[in-house]
């Protein structure tokens, strides 16, 4: 099992959910296996609080918080990883099985909060959540049937987090940046790109291919894949606010 300290970072994050009884199922798990932290993003039921079948888990249940959007239920977190069957989609990540995945979950747990998506029932994580994530991991299935249910999904994921004997490593030398920083970097870097007219000559979204994603997912997803340190992240805003400083007195200059 994880240390105390290393699962308690964890944040189990279910998106859209639309079956109280998964809801109550995934609770169920988190407290088999040692992880106390459920946010809920835009329930489709409201009184998944009563899930009957969050048995032996109705207090972790009750202290759910709930969220409008995955950006604010990630916003302290160092690490966002994404639950997919992949299918037939074409993502933009890196994708992996879970027991690689939770080896590196487990490094990221050493020294930061990490969050942990699932996505409804019905369609799963969409591209907009999907661009908050660093990465996404795949629960080994047969080709034939790759979805599995909700809460049995969250219960195998936990279970292989957990498990491990050795689990506990050092954490990272300097601390990743939150997703808020990253968040924050991503809305400065776009000003900054319409500022100068970079999007303008160069747009990033094809607008002959409707599967292009928006320009700000794609941008987001630059972002998130430079992996910056809290420091990192810091200096690089104080870089783009200055930039967009001087771009604006340039042009108020010019009228």
């Amino acid at each position: 099992m994880l240390p105390n300290a290393d699962s308690d970072r964890l944040r189990v994050i279910l998106v859209a959910p639309r079956n109280p009884l998964n809801i109550g199922a995934a609770a169920r798990a988190m407290s088999n296996f040692g992880f106390f932290h459920l946010r809920v993003v835009n329930p489709y039921e409201l009184a998944f609080r009563e899930a009957r079948s969050a048995v032996g888990a109705a207090p972790l249940l009750a202290q759910a918080t709930e969220f409008k959007t995955v950006a604010e239920a990630v916003v302290d977190c160092t690490l966002v990883v994404g639950t997919t069957s992949v299918g037939q989609r074409q993502l933009q990540h890196p994708v992996r099985r879970l027991d690689q995945a939770a080896r590196l979950l487990s490094k990221q747990l050493a020294g930061g909060r990490v969050a942990l998506l699932f996505g409804s029932e019905k369609r799963g994580l969409s591209n907009e959540d999907l661009s908050h994530c660093h990465w996404l991991l795949r629960i080994p299935t047969r080709e034939e049937h790759r979805s599995m249910n909700l809460g049995q999904a969250v219960a195998v994921c936990l279970y292989e987090l957990a498990r491990d004997p050795q689990a506990s490593v050092k954490p990272e030398k300097h601390a990743p940046a939150i997703a808020a920083d990253l968040e924050r970097l991503t809305a400065l870097l776009l000003d900054a790109l319409r500022a100068s007219g970079y999007l303008k000559l160069h747009p990033i979204a094809s607008q002959k291919r409707r599967s292009a994603a928006p320009t700000e997912d794609k941008i987001r997803r630059l972002v998130h894949r430079l992996r910056l340190s809290a420091p990192d992240a810091e200096l690089t805003l104080g870089i783009l606010r200055q930039i967009l400083w001087k771009s604006r007195k340039d042009n108020d200059r010019s009228q």
